[in-house]
């Protein structure tokens, strides 16, 4: 029996987002600490089996209620349902022919759900390498982001940008430009600019998030969606300065230069903070980063943050000082890229 094991991994927008989705750049890295997990191997039917992340059995209501208030009503199932058919789809207008060997898939993950480190779009990604190994499929990588995408934004109607799948498919640290001019269509997908970047210059980053102060991305996207197409001004300069300092961003990496990219990380968030209405749990995990001393940044849409620091005595107060709100502090772990 042909058994396929893929993973993909949590993803942490170092400089230029929320600008993916509004024609800006952005540098996101693959976190090997986290890591969502597909199974996938032969049976006589297709079958998507429920996880723990599908919970439909509680102790109590108000254990129900708890789950649904921090995580909503939907699991994996899913995103992994919606990925078969978008993978299916693709082939059919490639004209891709399908044996006919029926499957059964499962998937886990370690990723904190809606913290803003794509735990929904690495099972997607992690479910269509399986799917591309078992029926011998070579979908190119540049489009592989792109048909990621189109699963939450065509098939389930989720707001999103391609700068998670992008990561989660070159996988190292990444540098993605979407300005209008870059973009190009292959095999009538819509395709940025990417470029990897060398981690080893990246060796003073952090990494913290909370479970209890988690929030849908579609809640801050929709809004900034809505607003970027009216023509609010403040959100379309800003969309067009957070693509500026990730060119700064970039050759500060180039030169090694940990101090400039502090700089430019906390001019990042506080850009955001100027266009965007950042709930208090969540501006708390800043300033409690910068009082100990690191800079500090959304790592997404919010509930996690990515910074720098400078010694090992302010990476143990960032242990200390967010660790008293109950969030996590990890150092990346980089994953081999993929481009």
């Amino acid at each position: 029996m042909e058994l396929i094991r893929k993973k993909a991994y949590a993803r942490a927008g170092l400089m230029g987002n929320p600008s993916d989705g509004y024609h800006g750049k952005t540098i996101s890295l693959g976190l090997g600490n986290l890591w969502a997990q597909v199974t996938l191997y032969e049976w006589d039917q297709i079958e998507i089996i429920w996880s723990q992340e599908d919970r439909s059995r509680f102790d109590s209501i108000e254990e129900l209620n708890t789950d649904v208030a921090m995580h909503g009503y939907y699991g994996g199932v899913r995103l992994v349902k919606a990925t078969i058919k978008i993978f299916v789809d693709y082939c059919k207008t490639q004209n891709l022919p399908l044996h006919k060997q029926n499957f059964s898939v499962r998937y886990e993950s370690n990723i904190p759900r809606q913290v803003g480190l794509a735990g929904s779009s690495a099972i997607i990604v992690a479910t269509l390498r399986c799917l591309m190994e078992f029926y011998k499929i070579d979908i190119p990588i540049i489009v592989q982001p792109s048909l990621a995408l189109a699963v939450e934004t065509q098939e389930l109607g989720i707001g999103a940008g391609l700068q998670d799948r992008v990561a989660q498919i070159y996988q190292g640290a990444v540098f993605m430009d979407f300005a209008q001019e870059k973009m190009r269509v292959e095999q009538g997908f819509s395709c940025g600019s990417y470029r990897p970047i060398d981690p080893s210059s990246l060796s003073s980053l952090y990494v913290a998030y909370s479970t209890l102060e988690s929030e849908p991305t579609e809640v801050v996207h929709n809004d900034l969606r809505a607003r970027f197409e009216r023509g609010d001004e403040n959100v379309v300069k800003a969309m067009a300065r957070f693509a500026e300092l990730t060119d700064e961003a970039t050759r500060a990496i180039e030169r090694k230069d940990s101090p400039a990219l502090g700089k430019l990380i906390d001019a990042n968030f506080d850009l955001r903070q100027s266009i965007c209405n950042i709930a208090r749990g969540q501006l708390r995990m800043v300033e409690l980063a910068r009082e100990a001393g690191a800079t500090a940044k959304f790592a997404g849409s919010g509930g996690a943050i990515i910074g720098t620091f400078e010694s090992e005595p302010v990476y143990d107060r960032l242990k200390e000082r967010l660790g008293s709100i109950g969030c996590r502090v990890i150092r990346p772990i980089f994953v081999p890229s993929l481009a």
